[in-house]
């Protein structure tokens, strides 16, 4: 697989995993501090625990996040990495092209 097919599919897996709601609050949650496995469940009574672990899977998948083992404790942390590289080649590649079209406006 070449670097760009791999990037893109890293870049798939990436958006897949901000597409569900619940992953975008998992990973808020994990943005302010990094939380062992049992109390990020907590954080999302609403849901059951099986359900917030399949979504941790998928952002464990995508790299958004990572764990540590503890003793027993899982400890998960937010990856900014991907976030930063889906800004890198899409938003701040959108962000100056809108910039230098409102700068050929005004000329």
């Amino acid at each position: 697989m070449t670097d760009a097919a791999r990037k893109g599919s890293d870049d798939d897996l990436v958006f897949k995993a901000l597409a569900a709601p619940l992953r975008r609050r998992m990973l808020d949650a994990l943005k302010d501090e990094p939380l062992t496995t049992g109390a990020l469940c907590a954080r999302f009574p609403e849901v059951d625990r099986t359900t917030v672990l399949q979504h941790l899977r998928v952002l464990e998948r995508a790299e958004l996040v990572t764990g540590r083992k503890i003793g027993r404790e899982r400890h998960l942390a937010l990856a900014p990495v991907p976030i930063k590289r889906i800004h890198d080649r899409w938003i701040g590649e959108y962000a100056r092209a809108a910039v230098d079209l409102l700068d050929r406006l005004g000329d």
